[in-house]
């Protein structure tokens, strides 16, 4: 058997970062736990966003041959985040958009297997069941385990004697619904084992923990500004390991034609907007400046402190080596209240429900008050008689 291995440094103890609300405009009032579903933006890059709608209002003043440069700062600070060189990262509209062309790039043999979590986002499945159909794969999904451990029970799928070979694997660092931690440290060289590709959707991890793409060696990774990067909706970013960076494109355009270099072949069109790319570039480079590390650090001891005081009322939590540091999620046997984020909502905590899970995701503007006013407001409506309710598919 190949063993694969990886020099992952050894990190030295990090120190969490202090709470940075006073980098945005969330009222001391309000309790925001929902950055795995949008983040407000930094005051920095809302004030980037406006300069960069002077740039349109004022094209005789602010000419567009500066805003090539303000594309490839974007790129270089999205490279940055996950261990990336500048030119094996595409620029791109959406994550969805980012699947679609990792989709089209793969050829597996027919007969493998397709290997993904249950209940994963739509935005890692669609473009999958299609190739899974093209390509004639089983896609398998791994059940979620009655004991949390999705990194275990995806290792004996992967291993699993006498199965398929493994074709694709599609894989996310956590689970989007409650922060159940899917160890791609542990996955990656099993799936590199098994002679499988390997699909990265990072979209509730860059930002917020540690991504590295020369520990993982995807062949393709995805992530968006607009949750852990503080940065606005419709940009977001491919990874394309390097033999991945000669295939088709989805769009057909000058700036992606020879002889463009690596993955910006995979580029959007329409990318120079000073507007967008203004905004990204500043919210990635802020979350560089405050330290990813020292980030996750912070947002782990604020989760830690919700995890205990949720359990205390009685809601099940997922161990905590089991669950991210900066998502979890809790439930209630026997389903959790009616209309439980409306009525957290009324207390000013925000906060939302995925697949009858409670999912709290402070991050740096959150402080300890709004820790203690999420429990409280939790504690109320608690007490009330609960019922059932059904949420939206969002992530």
């Amino acid at each position: 058997m190949r063993v694969i291995l990886y020099a992952r440094p050894i990190m030295p103890h990090v120190e969490a970062i202090p709470c940075q609300r006073h980098l945005f405009e969330v009222p001391a009032d309000v309790s925001y736990l929902d950055a795995a579903a949008w983040s407000p933006l930094p005051r920095a890059v809302r004030a980037a966003g406006e300069v960069g709608i002077l740039m349109k209002s004022q094209p005789w003043i602010y000419p567009r041959t500066a805003i090539p440069a303000l594309a490839e700062r974007t790129r270089a600070a999205a490279a940055g985040l996950i261990g990336a060189g500048a030119d094996d990262v595409a620029i791109v509209g959406s994550v969805s958009q980012a699947m679609a062309i990792a989709a089209r790039n793969l050829a597996p043999a027919p007969g493998g297997r397709l290997l993904r979590v249950e209940d994963e986002f739509p935005s890692l499945r669609y473009a999958f069941d299609r190739l899974a159909t093209a390509h004639d794969l089983a896609v398998e999904e791994v059940a979620r385990p009655a004991d949390g451990d999705w990194t275990t029970a995806l290792l004996e799928a992967i291993r699993r004697p006498g199965a398929p070979p493994l074709a694709i694997a599609t894989l996310t660092p956590l689970h989007w619904t409650d922060g159940g931690l899917i160890d791609l440290d542990r996955l990656a060289p099993a799936v590199h084992e098994a002679g499988a590709a390997l699909v990265i959707d990072a979209t509730q991890a860059v930002g917020a923990m540690p991504v590295d793409v020369a520990c993982w060696r995807p062949d393709f990774l995805a992530f968006p500004t607009y949750k852990w990067a503080l940065g606005p909706y419709g940009v977001a970013f491919l990874y394309a390991a390097p033999q991945r960076q000669v295939g088709i494109p989805l769009e057909v355009h000058t700036g992606n034609r020879e002889p463009v270099i690596g993955a910006r072949r995979y580029d959007r069109g329409e990318l120079n907007d000073p507007v967008s790319l203004s905004m990204a570039a500043t919210g990635l480079e802020l979350i560089a400046e405050l330290g990813v590390s020292s980030i996750a650090a912070r947002l782990r001891g604020l989760t830690d402190r919700l995890a205990e005081g949720v359990a205390a009322l009685g809601l099940a939590v997922t161990p905590r080596h089991l669950c991210a540091g900066h998502i979890f999620g809790a439930r209630a046997p026997g389903g959790l209240p009616k209309r439980l984020v409306d009525r957290l909502q009324a207390a000013n905590v925000f906060a939302s429900e995925r697949s009858g899970a409670l999912r709290l995701s402070p991050h740096v503007w959150a402080d300890e008050d709004d820790i203690a006013r999420c429990l409280a407001a939790l504690e109320r409506v608690l007490s009330d008689a609960g019922g059932y309710r059904t949420e939206a598919h969002d992530r």
